[in-house]
């Protein structure tokens, strides 16, 4: 317990030499919360419409921060709600590939042999799709909405995670603690999920992290193409979508969403590899 507390006070303050990682974790902290407290932070509800501006995009004010859109929607309380379904995608489609990958390359690594022909296999299918294209065919079948995106996201980016945690468990397996364990007569599903996944997670997280950013970048395109989040239900993607016809006329419609997938991209980016430093044992 100690040996571990001592280390996690290693990668902190290795972690927090990075200046921008520190700044972008308090970013994404500040999101996160946002989406919790979404409906007491946003000060209108993000669906009503106000069609007492006939139809006419109001520029950011004291009472619309952000300004309005053409259906007099108020652009703060839609940023604020789509902070949600940025967040809800993100760690929800990573958490579905990480979990597969995860168990997938381990179960492959640790194993070797016809196992492990096989999932490679699987994985090489998987990496020889192109992916985007992939998931906007079965978009185009479905019905779009958010959950399709978690999970369609989800469940076609396993592969990569797959051969890293693979490459951890073949270095893994031939360590003194699982030598010493199989020694016990442990079994192979107790030594993957009690000695080789907990150690092998460090580059997990690394790569769970810089997969959010990808994750919240891909919902965004598929909702600004109208194949993602369906409105009324607000999302950075789709405000982006119905600002293309007011960019000269009312630009804050596309600068504000911009800006925000632009910042929440950058800070996952940026503490990816703040981590990756962290938990590199070669950094000082």
């Amino acid at each position: 317990m100690n040996e571990n507390k001592s280390n996690l006070i290693d990668i902190w303050k290795k972690f927090k030499k990075n200046k921008m990682a520190v700044i972008s974790l308090f970013l994404i902290l500040v999101f996160i919360i946002s989406a919790f407290l979404a409906p007491i932070l946003a000060p209108y509800d993000p669906a009503l419409q106000n069609m007492s501006y006939d139809g006419i995009p109001q520029p950011p004010s004291l009472k619309h921060l952000f300004g309005t859109d053409n259906y007099g929607r108020d652009l703060f309380s839609r940023a604020i709600f789509g902070t949600r379904i940025s967040l809800l995608v993100g760690f929800g489609a990573v958490g579905i590939y990480m979990l597969i990958g995860i168990v997938l390359g381990a179960i492959s690594g640790y194993f070797g042999g016809i196992v492990d022909s096989i999932i490679m296999r699987m994985s090489d299918i998987m990496l020889s799709i192109p992916v985007f294209f992939f998931i906007l065919a079965l978009q185009v079948i479905f019905t779009p909405s958010v959950w399709n995106v978690i999970l369609v996201i989800g469940f076609t980016n396993w592969a990569g995670p797959t051969r890293l945690m693979r490459a951890q468990a073949l270095s893994l397996k031939e360590s003194l603690f699982v030598e010493a364990a199989q020694s016990f007569g442990a079994k192979g599903k107790h030594i993957i999920f009690r000695h080789i996944i907990p150690n092998a997670m460090s580059p997990m997280i690394v790569t769970a992290t810089l997969g959010v950013a990808s994750a919240i970048l891909m919902e965004s395109t598929l909702s600004f193409l109208g194949l993602g989040v369906q409105e009324p239900a607000a999302s950075w993607g789709n405000m982006l979508m119905r600002a293309q016809e007011y960019m000269t006329t009312a630009p804050w419609m596309a600068i504000f969403p911009g800006i925000l997938i632009m910042l929440v991209v950058i800070s996952f980016n940026f503490l990816g590899d703040g981590l990756r430093d962290a938990f590199d044992p070669k950094t000082n």
